[in-house]
């Protein structure tokens, strides 16, 4: 029995194996009322029957919260303003479903009047971060349990969880080691473990199930239009559409033409590197489409300003940062440069590719006259001899002085 005195905590539920027999070994270790939590950030049949099995387990209570709506407007659409992509390839879907359902968890527990939360991220990972860093921020009198860091926690692996299940008479519906683990939500999916802990193996192709093969899509490409206000998206194909609804047609039509699988080798925060395999078709080309709005309305400097910190904006998504007031800041200056990216962007999608195929906008910074090579258009083109000879002082001197070497 651990000696920490809690009364009563809120987890995240998934109903997974990790997650069922956690609730009930917090319960059974600290004596307290648990209430299991499930937020739907969009993992479509996933959450079904969790209420029945959550109680059977020895849940007092259980909290099912649509928050796809919330997380579309107010995490993943701040995010792609910023058109964060972390480390080349990784659009970031898991890491920023984690401060909603923190912040969701943390609801729940100011309304229950639970004085402690808990999780099932190992210590090896990154959502350990990032659902504690949330927890910091928001709720810092808090206690916090991580069974997996526990030294009383007696788990080594699976096969002793599923044990433990058994005698508890848990209802569980795995028997034995997955060939690899899933993470689903609105925006993506992410696979990792198991068989794809060989960077060199191939992932299956009947491992995916938001996108077809590239190989299987169809012989005729696809035109799609979207349409943009102040950075975000707001319709497909003229079409209005809510924001988790935009998200959702945007994976159905990029999805079918093959769109957005990434297999990446990654820096988690902790230090380990690991492999993981995503698909996110509609915030692919939702991000093209950004892009290519951004190309018409954004002046040259804020743009190359703004692009200078993606880099620094993804690490603090995915390190978990999403409430520290240095993303807050930064996010200020993003939704500043965003105040103008009106208009729509028509893409090309094709056999697993997807390609600017036009754009235009009410605030257009780009002048055909001016950019014609048929006219001067008001430009005289003398003036860049001056511009040039003094972008080339430096560089002359440079000249001169390894002359003398």
């Amino acid at each position: 029995m651990a000696e920490e005195k809690i009364k009563k905590v809120v987890l995240a539920y998934s109903g997974g194996l990790d997650t069922s027999v956690i609730l009930r070994w917090i319960k059974d270790e600290f004596d307290c009322e648990v209430i299991a939590y499930c937020a739907d950030v969009g993992q479509a049949e996933e959450t079904d029957g969790l209420e029945e099995k959550a109680l059977k387990t020895g849940a007092s209570k259980f909290y099912l919260s649509d928050v796809r709506e919330e997380f579309a407007r107010d995490f993943v659409f701040p995010m792609m303003r910023a058109n964060a992509v972390y480390e080349g390839y990784y659009l970031l879907g898991t890491s920023i479903a984690r401060p909603v359902i923190a912040k969701k968890q943390v609801e729940i527990a100011r309304a229950e009047g639970a004085d402690a939360v808990a999780h099932g991220a190992t210590g090896k990972g990154n959502d350990q971060v990032r659902y504690e860093l949330t927890f910091a921020r928001l709720a810092p009198d808090l206690k916090i349990i991580a069974p997996w860091r526990r030294p009383e926690w007696p788990f080594k692996g699976r096969a002793d969880m599923i044990a433990y299940a058994n005698e508890k008479k848990i209802p569980i519906s795995v028997t034995a080691e997955k060939p690899y683990s899933m993470d689903r939500n609105l925006m993506h999916i992410s696979y990792e473990g198991g068989i794809l802990e060989d960077p060199w193996r191939e992932p299956y192709n009947d491992m995916f199930l938001l996108t077809v093969a590239a190989e299987d899509a169809p012989n005729q490409p696809e035109y799609v239009e979207i349409e943009y206000a102040r950075g975000n998206p707001i319709a497909i194909n003229g079409e209005k559409l809510s924001p988790a609804r935009i998200i959702e047609r945007a994976n159905e039509l990029a999805g079918r033409h093959g769109i957005g699988r990434v297999d990446l080798v990654e820096n988690r925060y902790v230090g380990i590197k690991s492999r993981g395999v995503y698909e996110t078709p509609g915030v692919t080309i939702l991000f093209h489409g950004h892009r290519a709005v951004e190309q018409l309305t954004l002046d040259r400097e804020v743009m190359h300003l703004r692009d200078s910190l993606i880099p620094r904006y993804a690490e603090m998504v995915y390190y978990g940062y999403w409430f520290a007031p240095e993303r807050e800041a930064l996010q200020a200056l993003v939704d500043d440069t965003q105040k103008n990216v009106n208009g729509i962007a028509r893409l090309k999608m094709f056999k697993g590719g997807v390609w600017i195929a036009g754009r235009k906008s009410p605030n257009s910074l780009y002048d055909p006259k001016i950019a014609s090579f048929e006219e001067a258009g008001g430009y005289n083109q003398a003036d860049a001899e001056g511009f040039i000879r003094l972008a080339g002082v430096r560089l002359r001197a440079l000249a001169r002085a390894t002359a003398k070497n």
